[in-house]
């Protein structure tokens, strides 16, 4: 998807020369000829990816609408415009939020660079707020990109089971987020800021899982040196999300059920039950009712998690979140990995969406990833996704190294020339491949340029960069005709 940039400016012909710079690169351009004008787009949704604000504007100036854009929460990086390159100026500007700022007139080189560097800014800030609501375990479901009637259905319930401390279900083929959906319920809850512990059920080994859910106590068994506290007690007070659990053996369900009903478990070689607050998400990709009746799931446990059930969909299912979702991952992955790619061509994002990603999220993630690893171009192109559009990229050209040379051997004059680019009309060499005497290309020399100009003998002299009266000398000397040109009277 391409960025947009909103240039905010009173004068039309000011906006009309940044909008084609910016065009030629391949942004999108939206314009505002007032500061009040800007604020109103953007209050109403106006797409702005990047602001360039002039600070002298009727009305409402750049610096009080740069100020006032701050104060109502508007993130988008502004690099502001100024005629006048004060230091004062520019430190109130950087002071009151701007990103950069540029000196009327700018090259289209700096607009261009500047912009790129506030997108980055932008994507650094952004990945930033992602990492901090993630560790603080305050992600909700604002986060959770997608727009699709199955994705706000997801969010409309998972809203809503939030708010109470009802056991939750995910369900939903591998790679569609549903750790995502669960930290998201973790975080609209009464218990975010509360540690949120994730467990993946089917990667525990088989003779640790005990220990690893409930903990242990020291010298338990043949290891353990210190006492463990397990995942429940890791989790008390906020949410324990059991990924996987269809992979959970018989015997571990069983007490695993008792926590859930008693709300207290027993670490291993403890000698009385620990109480533990825990909140309950769990997940599968599994049909956990189709376990329960070939007897590897318990059916009281099945029951006793499934109360909330919530339905994550295939990527396959909401093909209109993926042009969103392709812009995240290009926005994280710039920054991990100091790329600057602006997003996804046209074309690539309708190949994209018309992919089956049975991965689903996790392997449109991964696709990304390699793309803006090897990409070259601002954009990212269809040949950037070989597994997709089975296109290979293109092979660059390079120069062929010059033929070598054998030692002793000294090439032709002919050799030379015939290496040179293009022709000359004036022959420098003869037919046997030897230099012509001086007088002779001179000769063709001024005849070549009196042919191009026309006869115009003040033209000829400037362009051979001698005077007219040496010009007509050699053209008397050298018996030139020139039509038009009485060569007595121009003695």
């Amino acid at each position: 998807m391409s960025k947009t940039v909103l240039v905010v400016d009173d004068d039309p012909t000011q906006r009309r020369l940044i909008q084609g710079v910016l065009e030629r690169e391949g942004f999108a351009v939206a314009h505002a000829e007032s500061g009040e004008q800007a604020i109103d787009k953007i209050a109403a949704g106006g797409v702005a990816d990047v602001i360039l604000l002039d600070l002298t504007m009727p009305g409402l100036g750049g610096m009080a609408t740069l100020i006032e854009m701050r104060q109502r929460g508007f993130a988008q990086p502004v690099i502001v415009v100024t005629a006048a390159a004060g230091v004062d100026t520019v430190v109130k500007a950087m002071q009151a939020g701007a990103s950069d700022f540029f000196v009327k007139p700018a090259s289209p080189e700096r607009i261009i660079v500047g912009v790129r560097n506030a997108l980055q800014m932008g994507d650094l800030r952004g990945e930033v707020d992602r990492l901090k609501k993630r560790a603080v375990g305050k992600v909700t479901f604002d986060d959770l990109i997608g727009q699709s009637a199955p994705m706000m259905a997801v969010k409309r319930m998972g809203e809503r089971a939030a708010k109470s401390s009802i056991p939750i279900l995910i369900l939903g083929e591998s790679g569609v987020g549903k750790e995502l959906i669960a930290r998201a319920v973790h975080g609209c809850s009464e218990r975010a800021g509360k540690p949120f512990v994730a467990v993946n059920c089917g990667a525990l080994p088989a003779n640790l899982i005990e220990s690893i859910l409930f903990g242990h106590e020291k010298g338990s068994f043949t290891g353990a040196t210190d006492k463990h506290l397990g995942k429940f007690q890791e989790a008390s007070g906020g949410t324990l999300f059991l990924d996987e659990i269809g992979e959970l053996p018989l015997d571990m369900q069983v007490k695993l059920l008792r926590a859930l009903q008693e709300g207290e478990i027993d670490p291993v070689g403890s000698k009385r039950a620990v109480r533990v607050d825990v909140r309950i998400v769990s997940a599968t990709n599994r049909d956990l009712l189709e376990r329960v009746n070939q007897g590897h799931f318990r059916e009281d446990l099945y029951y006793r998690l499934n109360v909330f059930p919530v339905e994550a969909p295939a990527l396959r299912e909401r093909r209109e979140d993926i042009p969103a979702l392709v812009e995240a991952f290009v926005r994280r992955f710039n920054v991990e990995e100091g790329k600057r790619v602006t997003g996804a061509a046209p074309e690539t994002l309708a190949l994209l969406a018309a992919h089956d990603w049975p991965g689903n999220v996790r392997q449109l993630e991964n696709a990304v990833y390699r793309a803006i690893v090897l990409a070259d171009a601002p954009y990212l192109q269809p040949h950037d996704f070989p597994a997709v559009s089975g296109m290979s990229p293109p092979v660059e050209t390079t120069a062929s190294p010059p033929a070598p040379v054998s030692h002793g051997v000294i090439p032709s004059g002919a050799e030379l020339i015939a290496d040179m680019p293009g022709s000359a009309p004036v022959r420098f060499l003869d037919e046997r491949g030897h230099l012509r005497k001086l007088e002779d290309i001179e000769r063709d020399l001024i005849e070549l340029a009196i042919e191009i100009y026309s006869g115009h003998m003040s033209e000829v002299a400037r362009r051979l960069g001698i005077g007219r009266s040496t010009l007509y000398r050699k053209v008397r000397e050298q018996g030139l005709d020139v039509d038009g040109v009485d060569m007595d009277e121009a003695v």
